[in-house]
């Protein structure tokens, strides 16, 4: 009977040792896979994010409904990570880079805040707005170097995702420049669910990747597909 008890109370102590350093490991993976997160992110606990939003194109007293379902998904997005999301319109941002972490959402024509960001940070991208009466019929095209990449509303859509940085140690700033509204909630999903991936890949440095939304009008910002990295492209002025 002792050693009935003895082996019971063996047992017992084994599986405690081994649920302890379970918990334990698991405890220290999700540490980890945070602290990768906020660094990635640029958003360590108790850290202020900057969110850029844009206006509606029809309506200067607005923000396209899409927009919004994307501010709520970065702003769960920034809560993960311990940070408070800050929300500014784009015409009332009146600071540099690197600061704090900063996540622009909209294309240049509604949100001049990204135009900015375009001009000095990504000079290869061009956005044919529509508005010049000399210039192509279509618009929102994407220029990206010397490609060129057309809206099909509803079928085919492009979004550009960037994390940029000015300097090593700098917070970056996240670009969601999409042709239509739709397409950067689509880039902000697509962010949230490749965050690891694109931490692994790149590390602190910058990127600018071209995605495209498929038929949003059926599915909505779900599928997304990676159509290249175009960083380099993108960091070179448009050749004449």
């Amino acid at each position: 009977m002792t050693e009935d008890v003895l082996e019971v109370a063996l047992g017992v102590l084994a599986a405690g040792i081994s649920a302890a350093i379970g918990w334990f490991t698991r405890a220290f993976l999700l540490r980890r896979t945070l602290r990768r997160k906020q660094r990635f992110l640029g958003l360590p606990r108790g850290s202020d994010a900057l969110l850029v939003v844009n206006r509606h194109a029809g309506r200067e007293d607005a923000v396209d409904r899409y927009d919004v379902f994307t501010l709520l998904e970065l702003s769960a997005l920034i809560k993960d990570c311990g940070a408070q999301a800050r929300i500014v319109a784009h015409d009332l941002v009146r600071q540099g880079l690197g600061r704090q972490a900063e996540f622009c959402v909209g294309g240049p024509v509604s949100n001049h805040r990204m135009a900015a960001h375009l001009r000095a940070l990504l000079p290869g991208v061009a956005v044919n707005t529509g508005l010049d009466p000399e210039g192509p019929a279509d618009q929102c095209v994407f220029q990206i170097g010397t490609e060129r990449y057309h809206l099909e509303k509803g079928a085919v859509e492009y979004v550009i995702l960037a994390r940029l940085s000015v300097e090593r140690e700098a917070r970056p700033v996240f670009l969601f420049c999409g042709q239509v509204a739709i397409t950067n909630q689509a880039a902000t999903r697509y962010l949230a669910r490749h965050h690891r991936r694109l931490a692994r890949k790149y590390r602190d440095d910058s990127f600018c990747l071209l995605l495209k939304v498929i038929n949003s009008e059926a599915y909505g910002p779900d599928i997304v597909e990676l159509v290249a990295d175009v960083t380099r492209t993108a960091r070179e002025p448009i050749p004449n």
